[in-house]
């Protein structure tokens, strides 16, 4: 049976044909998501690779399987001229965008190969997918338009030239974010997995994902911000990736001396700090110096302030200073900095500062380095008759009460 006596028995028997010709599609449609798509799902689910598996979810072969019925009725179409036009236009719209759909999923799944390569350092190409995804999703709206009016798509791309200004105020901020994505990649800025601190956006933790539109930020209270990406460029923040790329994290914190517990050490005092072995040298040294001008000035030197002295504070530092050098944990060399060092005082105290950089960015190893360092200077002050500042709290206001109370009766 060529197709025009096809043609005369549609004609003869319309609804029967109709019927068979709906019959057939179902039955395609059946075959290709029960056992076709269904067949390639579990085919890349028994594979060792994750590669498959990313491009089959993507694909998405269930919804390819309406192309089969689609095609279908587009080819089934010409048996029944009344209609026709109609069935071939729904058929043509409808895999139309079944393609643009898949196109832009596909496109998700190169995003994810990229990122899963061994060569990704954090770079996202996800904005730049994105603006392709728009494009897709443009040609899918002129063609289906075209599609429905029968115009060739150059005359309405013509008629689009007038709408211009219209278009770039309705996707303005789709052309901010593509200049910042842009500026972004160029720049190296910002890369998936660099920790940022966005302060006007209360952003603080690592960069998830960066799309056209948003920059995703996981807080390390283990909530998200979400960041424009057309405003990252704006505002300021701070990108922590030059501190994990060195290896090094600064410790930069202070110790605030009562000033009044600061002196000269004595002959006693010098005697007993000497004993440390971490400054044993030092203390010689020092006492050598002090007692080589006596010796030197003897006709005259009657006063602490004649000649080298040392002070308490000077040797809790130097021993600070030997006590990091002793460290395995933190960085010796001169490539970064290393000072213990007195800062402006302030009502607080003598501000002895400790900047150094420890052998670690991970959080929990840099915090208990930094804390042993800070725990063992405090215990140590006393020893050298130095005491650290703090306001005074209800205890020491209760042993000012009970001094005073003593002294009166």
């Amino acid at each position: 049976m060529d197709t025009s006596d096809l043609q005369v028995w549609v004609t003869a028997n319309t609804t029967l044909a109709a019927a068979a010709a709906l019959g057939i599609s179902l039955a395609a449609y059946l075959f290709a998501r029960f056992v076709i798509a269904r067949g390639l799902v579990k085919l890349a689910a028994r594979t060792s690779s994750l590669n498959d598996d990313i491009f089959v979810r993507h694909l998405n072969p269930f919804r390819l399987a309406w192309l089969a019925p689609l095609l279908l009725i587009y080819t089934f179409a010409q048996f029944f001229p009344a209609y026709q036009t109609v069935a071939e236009k729904v058929s043509l719209i409808l895999v139309l965008w079944i393609a643009a759909f898949t196109l832009n999923s596909l496109l998700n799944a190169a995003n994810d190969f990229y990122e899963k390569s061994k060569t990704y350092n954090g770079v996202s190409i996800q904005g730049y997918l994105d603006i392709a995804k728009i494009l897709v999703v443009l040609v899918a709206i002129i063609l289906s338009v075209t599609l429905i009016t029968d115009e060739s798509p150059w005359v309405l791309l013509t008629g689009l030239g007038a709408l211009t200004a219209v278009l770039l105020i309705i996707f303005q901020g789709t052309l901010l974010s593509m200049v910042a994505s842009i500026q972004i990649v160029t720049n190296d800025l910002i890369k998936e997995g660099d920790w940022i601190e966005v302060p006007s956006y209360d952003a603080d933790g690592d960069v998830v994902n960066i799309n056209l539109h948003t920059i995703k930020v996981r807080n390390f209270d283990m909530t998200y911000s979400i960041i424009p990406t057309s405003r990252i460029t704006e505002v300021p923040y701070k990108n922590w990736r030059g501190m994990q790329e060195a290896g090094a994290r600064r410790i930069e914190r202070s110790l605030y001396i009562d000033m009044n517990t600061i002196k000269f050490c004595d002959p006693a005092l010098l005697e007993r700090l000497g004993k440390i072995d971490l400054i044993h040298d030092y203390i010689e040294e020092k006492v050598g110096a002090i007692q080589a001008y006596q010796q030197a000035h003897a006709d005259h030197y009657d006063s602490p302030l004649d000649g080298p002295q040392i002070t308490n504070v000077e040797v809790f530092r130097r021993y600070a200073l030997r006590y990091l050098r002793s460290r395995p944990d933190i960085i010796q060399d001169c490539e970064m900095p290393f000072l213990v060092r007195t800062l402006a005082p302030t009502p607080s105290g003598l501000p002895l500062e400790i900047y150094v950089f420890a052998k670690t960015t991970e959080w929990l190893k840099y915090e208990l380095i930094q804390a042993a360092i800070f725990d063992q200077l405090l215990a140590a002050a006393p020893n050298f008759d130095l005491r650290v500042f703090q306001q005074p709290t209800g205890v020491d206001f209760a042993a000012a009460g009970r001094a005073v109370h003593e002294a009166a009766g």
